[in-house]
C-alpha cells in the first residue's frame, strides 16, 4: 500500500492539472450530462485526438439526448463509422431512447441508475457523475488503473477479480471530495500525457515521490502485460458491383455481431461460385470482373482478410431483400473502414 496520504495524491495532482491539463475538450464546454456521457462512451478503446473530430460531428447532428433517441440506426451508425467498436454506438443509441422514455429524457444523476443503462459501466457512470453533476463518484477508466497501480505497485495480473477489486478500493481513497470533476480529468490526463504504458515520463509527473512502482524501478512491469493469444485468421469474399448508374450494392448486416448494424458489402459465402450467389441471394445476374486487392482488419480477437471480387452486372433479377440497397457514392451510409477503402478503390478503377 502507497504510504502517502490520499490527500496529498489528490493536491498534488490537482496542482499539475492546473497548470498542464486538458482544459479545452469539446465535451466540457459546455459539459452537461449528455455530453459527458457520449465523450465517455466514444473514449473507450479510442484515443482523444480521435474522438475529438467524431464528438463535434455526432453534436452537430444529435445535439440532445431527444435528437439521438429519435433518429434511426442508419443515422446513428453513419456517424460513428470509422471509430470501431460499434456495440458502443448501439448501446449509446439504446440507452437515449430508454432514458426519453423512462426518465423524461434526463440522464440519472446517480452511478447505480447511470448503470442500469445499456453500455454504461461502473467507471463511465461514475465519470458522468463526477463531470456532469460534480458529485463524488471514483472513475477507473484505462488510465487511472494504470496511475493507480503504479502509485501502489500492485503487480496482480490485470482482468483478474482481486486486481479490479484492489483498484476500486485505492480509487475510492483516492478520489477527493472536492474539485471532484478537475480530479476525475486529472487523473486520465496523467495517464494519458505522462503515465503511459510505455516510457512514462516519471520525472515530470507529480506522483513521483509518492509512487512505489517508481521507488522499487517496477514502472515498466506495472500494469503487467497481459497473456495474449495469437489471433486467428479468417477470410472472405466479398460482392463489388454497380448499376448503370454508378450505384454499388450494399447489405445492411444484422445487429449483433461484427459491424452490428452498419452497411456493407454482400459477402460470399465458401463453397458457392459467384454467379449463383449473386443470382440466388442478390437477385442480379453477373459476368466474372477483375478482383481487386485484398484488405486486412484486425479485430480484438482475429485477424481479417477481405478478398473483393468485382463482378459486371447483366441484367437485375429480383431483389427482394429490404436489407440489400443500390447507393450512389454521395449517399454512402455508415461503412466500416476497410469496407470503405475497398469501395474507394472500386471508384478508382471505374475511373479509368
Amino acid at each position: 500500500m502507497n504510504d502517502a496520504p490520499p490527500d496529498h495524491i489528490a493536491e498534488a495532482l490537482l496542482a499539475w492539472f492546473d497548470v498542464h491539463g486538458r482544459h479545452d475538450l469539446p465535451w466540457q464546454h459546455p459539459r452537461s450530462a449528455y455530453r459527458v456521457w457520449v465523450a465517455e462512451i466514444m473514449l473507450q478503446q479510442t484515443q482523444v485526438a480521435t474522438v475529438v473530430d467524431y464528438f463535434n460531428a455526432f453534436m452537430s447532428r444529435f445535439q440532445n439526448i431527444h435528437a439521438l433517441a429519435a433518429a434511426d440506426s442508419d443515422a446513428v451508425m453513419a456517424h460513428w463509422a470509422g471509430l470501431g467498436y460499434y456495440a458502443r454506438a448501439r448501446n449509446l443509441h439504446a440507452a437515449a431512447k430508454a432514458v426519453v422514455a423512462d426518465h423524461d429524457g434526463r440522464m440519472p444523476d446517480t452511478v447505480e441508475a447511470l448503470m442500469t443503462l445499456p453500455g454504461i459501466g461502473r467507471s463511465t457512470a461514475g465519470a458522468i457523475v463526477a463531470q456532469a453533476f460534480e458529485r463524488w463518484a471514483p472513475i477507473l477508466d484505462g488510465n487511472a488503473k494504470r496511475v493507480i497501480a503504479r502509485l501502489a505497485a500492485i503487480q496482480a495480473t490485470p482482468g483478474t477479480a482481486a486486481y479490479e477489486k484492489s483498484l476500486w478500493r485505492l480509487a475510492e481513497q483516492y478520489t477527493p471530495h472536492e474539485r471532484i470533476t478537475d480530479y476525475t480529468q486529472a487523473i486520465m490526463d496523467l495517464g494519458a500525457t505522462l503515465c503511459t504504458r510505455r516510457n512514462p515520463r516519471c520525472d515530470s509527473c507529480p506522483l513521483a515521490s509518492a509512487c512505489l512502482a517508481r521507488r522499487q524501478g517496477l514502472q515498466a512491469r506495472i500494469p503487467a502485460p497481459r497473456k495474449r493469444k495469437a489471433r486467428p485468421q479468417r477470410e472472405t469474399v466479398v460482392i463489388v458491383v454497380s448499376d448503370d448508374r454508378g450505384r454499388v450494392l450494399l447489405e445492411k448486416r444484422p445487429p449483433a455481431g461484427i459491424w452490428g448494424g452498419l452497411w456493407s458489402l454482400p459477402e460470399k459465402p465458401a463453397g458457392q461460385s459467384v454467379e449463383a450467389f449473386c443470382r440466388e441471394y442478390l437477385g442480379i445476374a453477373v459476368a466474372p470482373g477483375a478482383r481487386l486487392a485484398s484488405v486486412a482488419h484486425a479485430f480484438t480477437h482475429f485477424e481479417l482478410l477481405i478478398h473483393p471480387q468485382q463482378v459486371q452486372l447483366i441484367d437485375t433479377v429480383r431483389i427482394m431483400e429490404s436489407s440489400l440497397q443500390w447507393y450512389a457514392r454521395d449517399d454512402w451510409p455508415g461503412l466500416p473502414a476497410p469496407i470503405r477503402r475497398v469501395l474507394d478503390t472500386h471508384q478508382q478503377v471505374l475511373a479509368l
